[in-house]
């Protein structure tokens, strides 16, 4: 009777100490963590914080199995880091670069056309999870991409170069 007694009084604190306390909220972004470059003119744009919750809940959703923290899984060499997405040609440092090459991509180097081996909106008959993206999913996506380096910082976003 006891032992009854000790367990529901310690199972009761553990309730009563669990309901006060509020869950941990999300540190809300200022307007410069959200601020990233609109194209090539080098116009800029304020993502609101609810499309940057779009952009990442697309990309934990689709892009994370491959681009785990900005790395890329299939050629590490090669980042979602500012400085990687700068140089490639074309540049893709910005929303409508980079919702170009979710639409139809190309090598890094820009040579020819990848859309049967990275997914995007062309093949959607190959990327299922690119099929129901609009382009403001896909603007979304690409300013959640970009900013990150500002909110992470370039050594957690991108992972710095592997060579091999």
């Amino acid at each position: 009777m006891l032992k009854r007694f000790i367990l529901v009084a310690v199972v009761t604190l553990l309730f009563v100490f669990q309901f006060p306390i509020a869950n941990a909220a999300a540190l809300e972004l200022t307007e410069e963590d959200r601020t990233v470059l609109l194209n090539e003119q080098g116009e800029e744009i304020v993502l609101s914080q609810k499309e940057y919750a779009l952009g990442q809940k697309i990309f934990n959703d689709t892009c994370s199995q491959c681009h785990n923290s900005g790395r890329t899984k299939t050629n590490p060499n090669v980042s979602l880091s500012k400085g990687d997405l700068a140089a490639a040609f074309p540049r893709r440092d910005n929303i409508e670069a980079m919702v170009d090459y979710l639409k139809v991509p190309y090598t890094y180097d820009g040579e020819s056309e990848i859309s049967v081996l990275h997914p995007n909106t062309k093949r959607s008959d190959l990327f299922a999870e690119m099929r129901n993206l609009t382009d403001d999913d896909l603007e979304a996506l690409s300013g959640y991409i970009l900013a990150q380096p500002k909110i992470r910082g370039e050594k957690f976003w991108g992972g710095g170069k592997v060579f091999n």
